[in-house]
């Protein structure tokens, strides 16, 4: 499809909100291939997907996904229904997190997630303890993330390959549990007159660091 037809597309994101993107309905022949969703090609794509991923179904998606993720997971403490844990869920699909741990209160406000949660293991533990136990069980360090005296900076500190980056909630940062439990804290330099970058912010610079250091970019490894 040219620039110039995708170009007047309306465009639309996964719920409703915000400018529209995706692609039309899909020329005939339409793709034999049973990863695609006919309703799709019939109707057009409209969700939050690269463009390999359209008018595939969901589940072909995450399929696909799953070969390829990562050996970070993500955890982040929602003890009282913090509004950035939306964006952390988002960014963990951006960068292909093993899955998303959310410690405390099972609810958590997903319209930061962009649907991008459709696609990304989402698991609930109701306490750093049981967090922490299941990290034991699967052989992972739990990393702490937050600007505490005694914290080691992020920039200077080599990440497991395989490992939990754990973030505090916006406000109070990492419980005094969930410090108990890190292995280490490592905290991220900052250089202005603010005390500290919100939740959401601080959980796309750990992950970046991650990636810096591990991920393949462009076929070639790190």
């Amino acid at each position: 499809m040219s620039s110039d037809t995708q170009a007047d597309i309306p465009l639309q994101y996964d719920d409703g909100y915000g400018p529209q993107v995706g692609v039309g309905p899909h020329p005939l022949p339409w793709p034999e291939d049973e990863r695609y969703d006919r309703e799709l090609l019939a109707q057009g794509d409209r969700r939050n997907v690269v463009d390999r991923y359209r008018y595939w179904t969901r589940e072909a998606i995450v399929a696909d996904l799953d070969t390829r993720r990562h050996d970070f997971h993500v955890a982040v403490e929602n003890w009282g229904h913090d509004f950035n844990i939306g964006s952390v869920v988002r960014t963990a699909n951006a960068f292909l997190a093993k899955e998303v741990h959310i410690v405390g209160r099972r609810r958590w406000n997903r319209r930061g997630a962009m649907v991008t949660d459709r696609y990304q293991h989402v698991r609930h533990h109701p306490d750093t303890e049981s967090l922490t136990a299941w990290a034991e069980a699967e052989g992972l360090p739990i990393i702490g993330i937050d600007n505490l005296p005694g914290a080691v900076p992020l920039e200077r500190t080599e990440l497991p390959r395989r490992c939990v980056l754990l973030f505090g909630q916006e406000g109070p940062g990492l419980t005094e549990e969930a410090r108990k439990h890190a292995r280490v804290v490592c905290s991220i330099a900052q250089f202005g007159s603010t005390r500290s970058i919100n939740a959401g912010a601080a959980a796309a610079i750990a992950m970046h660091a991650w990636v810096q250091r591990y991920a393949e970019i462009d076929g070639t490894p790190a």
